[in-house]
């Protein structure tokens, strides 16, 4: 299954400057994710990481492989409008090489456990078919608050 970034806007409530991968190159149910996102020298970002010397900071990297993932949990859960998939811890983050403006990263993502509102996902990142990022995952189910009326 591919998913362009207006499916995937169904899916995830993240949006610019925040959504950080841009489409779904395939899926299998409740098992993997591949997603690309798109490193451009636009993203604000890197006006200060780093001038002169752009890299984009790990923490986003993190970041696109937990919306991946997400986006594969969330796919799953009926009521998702209600739902949202928090980041509860990481493991065994490595950072093997930066990635620059140009890059486009590859986001790979497996679900390693999955019980209740808890799941464990392994990720990994690429570039170039090189190796970037990796992390495991516990990502948590939550009720998404209503927004207050004023």
């Amino acid at each position: 299954m591919q998913l362009d970034i207006n499916e995937i806007q169904k899916y995830l409530p993240h949006r610019y400057p925040f959504l950080m991968i841009d489409k779904v190159l395939e899926m299998v149910r409740f098992k993997r994710i591949v997603a690309a996102k798109s490193v451009t020298i636009n993203e604000a970002y890197f006006q200060g990481h780093f001038p002169g010397k752009p890299v984009m900071p790990g923490v986003l990297i993190l970041e696109s492989m937990a919306q991946a993932g997400g986006l594969l949990l969330l796919q799953e859960i009926p009521d998702r409008d209600r739902k949202l998939m928090y980041l509860a811890s990481m493991t065994d983050v490595k950072f093997r090489r930066p990635v620059v403006p140009g890059d486009q990263l590859r986001i790979e993502v497996d679900v390693l456990t999955w019980k209740g509102d808890l799941c464990k996902i392994k990720a990994k990142a690429f570039v170039e078919g090189k190796l970037t990022t990796e992390a495991t995952m516990l990502c948590v189910m939550a009720d998404r608050e209503e927004p207050t009326k004023s």
